[in-house]
């Protein structure tokens, strides 16, 4: 891919957080702090450095806390896709944002999903890694057992050639899907439904041999339940200078 792409980036901030709660009885999950700043800037901040222009964030929960939160934040450029009315779930949020999107592969972003960096940027190597003419999308996965607050036995295995397998029922699978990836908009070509998940399109592609992953780089923290948050502060901690 060309270095200055892409350029868009499907930030996902609409869901209602329903694990993370008591926590989001009053606050909206992408506003939760871990390490002293929202799980939104986490996200924000990682797309800025990698170059990312824009950012199309969805809401819907709190949609008025995240729109305030967001207010006036310079890099990357907010465009705020409004779901109040109907919570699309993040296939149907990409099916509406396609024309902001454009025609350019693109990242999509779960922003409870962080990580402690390793030596190089993984956002970087994942959009300099996708090749549209083999893949369908590439995800960052991380090491199951050595992730931050996975609750779940695993989601993929990895094939020689980097390809991606679904992880079989009762099997557990030694790699989970780190919250960003990059696809191509024309995946989601004739698509008619309003609300959709995105997990069975790349359960798809995988069955297709076109889902790819890229392994990453330092130590992935899934933020999606009040234990987890201390699990990851603790785990921020320790990497203190």
């Amino acid at each position: 891919m060309a270095a200055r792409s892409p350029l868009v980036a499907m930030t996902f901030a609409a869901g209602l957080g329903t694990r993370m709660r008591p926590l989001t009885n009053a606050l909206p999950k992408p506003l939760i702090e871990v390490g002293g700043r929202a799980l939104i800037d986490h996200a924000l901040d990682r797309l800025a450095a990698a170059g990312v222009d824009r950012a199309i964030v969805n809401v819907h929960y709190m949609a008025s806390s995240v729109e305030a939160h967001l207010r006036g934040r310079e890099r990357p450029e907010i465009a705020i896709q409004d779901e109040r009315e109907t919570l699309l779930d993040q296939g149907g949020a990409i099916r509406r944002a396609l024309p902001a999107i454009g025609a350019a592969p693109f990242l999509v972003v779960n922003t409870d999903a962080i990580w402690i960096e390793g030596p190089h940027d993984n956002l970087r190597r994942l959009v300099d890694a996708f090749d549209p003419a083999r893949m369908d999308a590439l995800l960052l996965v991380a090491s199951t057992p050595d992730a931050i607050g996975v609750d779940w036995p695993g989601d993929f295995q990895f094939e020689a050639d980097g390809r991606l397998r679904k992880r079989a029922e009762g099997e557990i699978a030694p790699f989970v899907y780190a919250g960003v990836g990059v696809m191509k908009p024309e995946s989601f070509a004739g698509e008619t439904r309003e609300t959709f998940r995105l997990a069975p399109y790349f359960f798809d592609m995988a069955a297709r041999g076109r889902l790819h992953g890229l392994r990453l780089d330092g130590r992935w923290l899934h933020v999606g339940t009040p234990q987890a948050v201390a699990e990851a502060e603790r785990a921020l901690g320790r990497r203190a200078p």
